[in-house]
C-alpha cells in the first residue's frame, strides 16, 4: 500500500467513533457464509481456484488469517477461525454490494486502518518487521497493549477499539458458521418426534414445580 494512502487511512481510522464496531445484518452474515461455502466447495471439487479475496490485499489477507487464528485458535474441541472460513466471511462483509454505503465505508476504513496500524507498530518495535513477519511472542506483546481498551495508553485507544471490534467480528463469523454451531452443541432446527417436557432435574434447579 502506498505510504500516502496508508497515512490517509490511518487519519480516518484515528477519527472513527471509538464505540463503533463492524456493522452488518444477520442476512449479510448468512449470505457471507453461503458465499464462503460455495467457494470452498468449488475449489475442493476442482471447479475453481482457491479463494481470492475481493476486498483485502494479499498482504492484508495474510495478516487477517494470522490474526483471526490468534483470536480463535484450533483446540482439542474444534477447529480454528480459518477452519470456519472467518476470513472469507469478513471479506464478503467488507465488500457486500448490497450494503448501505456509509456503514460499509466505515467498516472498510476501520479494517484497513487497524491492519495498517499493526504493521506500523510492529515495524516501530521490531526492526521494521510486519505483523505477519513477527514471532508469536512479538505479536503477543503488541496485542497485549490493545487487548483491554480501559488499560490502553491514550495513543493506543483507537487501536484498542479496532482490536475489540475485530474480535467481535471474528466471533460473529465463527459462531454463525457450521463449525461454530457444532462447537457450541446447538440442537435447534432439528425434528423432535416426541416432546416429554422439561427434564425434572432442570425444573428442580430453577425452582419450578412440574
Amino acid at each position: 500500500m502506498p505510504t500516502k494512502d496508508r497515512r490517509e487511512i490511518l487519519k480516518l481510522f484515528a477519527s472513527a467513533p471509538l464505540a463503533a464496531g463492524f456493522a452488518f445484518s444477520e442476512a449479510q452474515a448468512q449470505t457471507a457464509h453461503e458465499h464462503a461455502r460455495k467457494a470452498a466447495t468449488a475449489a475442493a471439487a476442482g471447479k475453481a481456484a482457491a479463494y481470492t479475496p475481493k476486498f483485502f490485499t494479499p498482504h492484508e489477507w495474510e495478516t487477517v488469517r494470522v490474526l483471526v487464528d490468534i483470536v480463535i485458535p484450533k483446540d482439542e474441541r474444534s477447529g480454528s477461525a480459518t477452519d470456519a472460513m472467518v476470513p472469507e466471511f469478513m471479506d464478503f462483509i467488507l465488500r457486500d454490494p448490497l450494503a448501505e454505503r456509509v456503514p460499509l465505508e466505515r467498516n472498510q476504513t476501520r479494517m484497513r486502518g487497524g491492519l495498517a496500524w499493526l504493521d506500523l507498530e510492529c515495524g516501530r518495535r521490531f526492526a521494521g518487521k510486519s505483523f505477519v513477519a513477527c514471532s508469536d511472542a512479538e505479536r503477543k506483546a503488541v496485542l497485549d497493549d490493545i487487548a483491554y481498551p480501559r488499560k490502553a495508553a491514550p495513543e493506543r485507544v483507537p487501536a484498542a477499539a479496532f482490536f475489540t471490534a475485530f474480535r467481535d467480528l471474528t466471533a460473529a463469523g465463527f459462531w454463525s458458521s457450521k463449525l461454530g454451531v457444532q462447537d457450541i452443541g446447538f440442537k435447534g432446527n432439528t425434528f423432535v418426534a416426541e416432546w416429554n417436557g422439561c427434564p425434572p432435574e432442570v425444573l428442580k434447579k430453577i425452582g419450578v414445580d412440574a
